[in-house]
């Protein structure tokens, strides 16, 4: 992804709009991936009057969402047979992300209290989690 494709696809498209329902409670949280620190998204963000979340340099990654998508990866990598071209995959990824059972996501958010206590007792450095 570059950051290009990361406002025109994810910032255009969904996070204004987003932002606009919720109103001005609004604090936007991504990371320090490369696209999101481009030069082009820093300012699709201030044109919008959209506050970023800081984010340190070298933090560890508590979003839940992250988890999910290492789910959604492990269900593609174990499909048989494997998904050979973009048609596939996309129909393969809609499918397995229908299929993530929702009790699996409850519980990584019911989990964020314990995964905050560990990150903070470990001053930010490797967790289990």
């Amino acid at each position: 992804m570059t950051g290009h494709i990361y406002r025109d696809v994810i910032l255009e498209q969904h996070v204004r709009l987003f932002r606009g329902a919720m109103g001005a409670v609004f604090l936007f949280m991504d990371d320090n991936a490369r696209p999101h620190c481009a030069n082009i998204v820093d300012e699709c963000l201030q044109s919008e009057d959209i506050t970023r979340m800081d984010w340190p340099a070298y933090s560890p990654d508590l979003n839940p969402i992250e988890h999910v998508w290492d789910m959604l990866g492990r269900r593609i990598a174990a499909r048989q047979p494997p998904p050979t071209c973009l048609p596939e995959l996309r129909r393969a990824l809609l499918d397995e992300w229908c299929n993530i059972p929702q009790d699996q996501i409850d519980n990584l958010i019911l989990s964020m209290p314990r995964r905050c206590k560990a990150c903070i007792a470990s001053s930010g450095r490797h967790t289990p989690y």
